[in-house]
């Protein structure tokens, strides 16, 4: 028998955690957060600790990739730098904005530096600036901004 990976193998934790005849849930995905494994460590580490349950992303880079946009009651397995799995998150919501509508409430909800709006457009612009930059365009107050939201419903 072949042995399980790390992702495996906490899939399966999450599994035998649900109540007995709970519906069990057949599909995830696995990413960590940001573009390099520091974004990933810090990031996962302020969702572990509940101080992050929001998360923003391009809309054209989904559009670029030409990947599906998350949806509601989507399960993601949460991974640090190193590819190790954190904990499972669900998709609560979703909501696209200009990337200058994106409010105080939303950024202080994705847990960020000091949590305030001024901060969060700061991070966000020159993060949104590489991503843009990587797939040909320019970033724009008027960028469309996947907001999402999330709540932490496994972790070891």
């Amino acid at each position: 028998m072949k042995p399980q990976t790390p992702l495996e193998t906490f899939w399966q934790a999450y599994l035998a955690s649900l109540p007995p005849g709970a519906a069990l849930p057949t599909a995830y995905t696995a990413w960590g957060f940001g573009h390099t494994a520091a974004h990933a460590d810090a990031l996962g580490g302020l969702v572990v600790r509940g101080l992050k349950t929001a998360t923003a992303s391009l809309i054209w880079t989904y559009e670029a990739e030409k990947e599906s946009l998350p949806q509601v009651g989507d399960l993601s397995l949460i991974l640090d730098g190193a590819g190790a799995p954190l904990c499972l998150i669900e998709t609560t919501g979703l909501e696209v904005k200009a990337f200058q509508d994106v409010d105080a409430r939303f950024a202080s909800d994705e847990g960020e530096g000091d949590r305030s709006l001024a901060y969060w457009r700061d991070v966000h612009w020159r993060y949104f600036g590489e991503e843009c930059a990587s797939i040909g365009r320019e970033p724009d107050p008027e960028m469309p901004v996947l907001c999402e939201r999330f709540r932490v419903v496994f972790k070891p």
